[in-house]
């Protein structure tokens, strides 16, 4: 489910070697969502990693190497941590369960430096097409994750057969992101938690036109004047 877009076979490393690229990636990573992927230079993650300038581009051609192979990482993070929430998503309650989730992330964070993959977007996708191209990529992985689960409530019964789930999807995802950008400006979860639910919201009615509910209320209604009617 993390996989983003295609992969060029790896060389194969040893099992420090991997290891240290790991170490690499990961402190470039919390780096460069710390200060921004311009204000971290390769020297930089040098230090922080505790490794050479050999060894760093013996795993990285350059800095648009180590780029990439942070953006991988960054929707593996995201995804490692809602990947339990999505993968069991098949009713209102359990999205319900992963908004709670996603709040409390935001909140134990104050919002700090944004979304991991967002953040990530705002400065690259309008420099660099190859890593606008990745981000897409991760973006509709995590798309589809949601669209998977709408569409098993779909199948459920409770979103109605005409909903499209993955313009569902992209609707939540919009709420996400425009979510965590005023959380991370307000730094609190509140922003996030009013447009998740707002996005539930609408995902709720469309389950009630599904169930039948506004015809069973107008029905009901129509009974209880004819009755009125007829006393």
């Amino acid at each position: 489910m993390t996989s983003v877009g295609p992969q060029s076979p790896a060389p194969r490393l040893t099992a420090r070697g991997a290891l240290t690229r790991d170490r690499i990636v990961r402190t470039a990573a919390d780096l460069m969502h710390a200060a921004g992927v311009s204000a971290t230079t390769v020297d930089q993650v040098i230090d922080a990693s505790g490794t050479s300038k050999s060894q760093l581009y013996h795993y990285f051609a350059d800095k648009e190497a180590l780029v990439a192979a942070v953006i991988k990482l960054q929707i593996a993070r995201v995804l490692e941590f809602q990947e339990p929430y999505l993968e069991r998503l098949a009713s209102l309650a359990g999205l319900r369960r992963w908004r709670d989730a996603v709040v409390w992330f935001v909140e134990k964070a104050r919002g700090a430096n944004g979304c991991a993959v967002g953040s990530l977007s705002s400065e690259l996708a309008d420099r660099s097409e190859s890593h606008r191209i990745l981000i897409e990529a991760a973006f509709r992985s995590w798309e589809s994750s949601l669209a998977a689960g709408l569409r098993r409530m779909q199948e459920r019964g409770e979103l109605d057969a005409g909903v499209d789930p993955s313009e569902l999807a992209t609707g939540l995802m919009a709420a996400y992101q425009g979510g965590y950008l005023l959380s991370q400006v307000a730094r609190s979860p509140r922003p996030m938690a009013v447009a998740l639910d707002l996005a539930l919201d609408s995902i709720e009615a469309r389950r009630a036109r599904a169930d039948g509910a506004p015809g069973r209320r107008a029905g009901a209604a129509r009974a209880a004047l004819q009755s009125r009617n007829r006393t």
